[in-house]
């Protein structure tokens, strides 16, 4: 992998910040420069870690890490900003940022907040205008288990709307004894998404020692990504 990779989610919770620390733990494995941006952190106090630190935390202090702008709420970055009488994220500066970092290093991950189309301002610009400002692919990080069909056919069909190329999904957090849905969505997703299934994370994986964590990452994603995963 190389260049600037943008990680959505089909929501909140479901696994962006670990599968955004494991494809850092690969790339820099590999013997690549990687650098983490994070547009909108919500939700975390000033004092408190990030999800920056936690990519760092997990996959090494060697990756460089930037937080274009911080509220507590934990709320989507144009309420929270709105509220906390704080600027908003603007598109345009977070594709300028993603440029320079990416100047100075080999990939560049930009972390979303929630999914595709939150809003980062009071203009409603999104993430998905950040990727396309950025010409840059889009992995889409998606739940296991019943309903997540419909959520990553909806995002990945937002992306193809708006001209922008899908880098595949990653389940972000795989139960270590699925359900009979998860069991079937681990073979419909890349059809319903129309993109293949790029890797799949145990639930857990966030909770490993970094060392087992940086040891095990490439497993849990494909080739294109870095791992050694097969592709779906």
């Amino acid at each position: 992998m190389h260049g600037i990779l943008v990680v959505t989610g089909t929501g909140t919770g479901i696994g962006k910040t670990v599968t955004t620390a494991a494809l850092a733990a690969v790339a820099l494995g590999a013997g690549r420069s990687v650098a983490v941006l994070k547009p909108a952190q919500t939700g975390v106090a000033a004092e408190e870690p990030g999800d920056v630190a936690e990519v760092r935390r997990l996959a090494g202090e060697a990756v460089t890490g930037a937080e274009l702008a911080r509220f507590p709420e934990p709320l989507a970055p144009a309420t929270a900003a709105r509220r906390a009488g704080r600027p908003y994220v603007r598109a345009e500066t977070v594709a300028e940022e993603a440029e320079k970092l990416a100047a100075r290093h080999d990939l560049v991950l930009v972390e979303g907040a929630g999914g595709l189309l939150v809003r980062f301002d009071d203009a409603g610009t999104t993430l998905a205008d950040a990727a396309r400002l950025l010409a840059a692919p889009v992995l889409v990080v998606a739940a296991a288990g019943l309903g997540t069909l419909n959520a990553t056919a909806l995002t990945t069909e937002a992306l193809r709307s708006r001209g922008l190329r899908a880098a595949g999904v990653v389940i972000g957090a795989l139960p270590a004894d699925p359900d009979l849905a998860t069991r079937c969505n681990l073979e419909d997703l890349p059809e319903a998404a129309g993109t293949p299934l790029r890797g799949v994370l145990p639930a857990g994986a966030g909770a490993l020692r970094p060392a087992d964590f940086r040891a095990a990452a490439g497993s849990w994603l494909s080739p294109e990504l870095g791992g050694s995963r097969p592709d779906r």
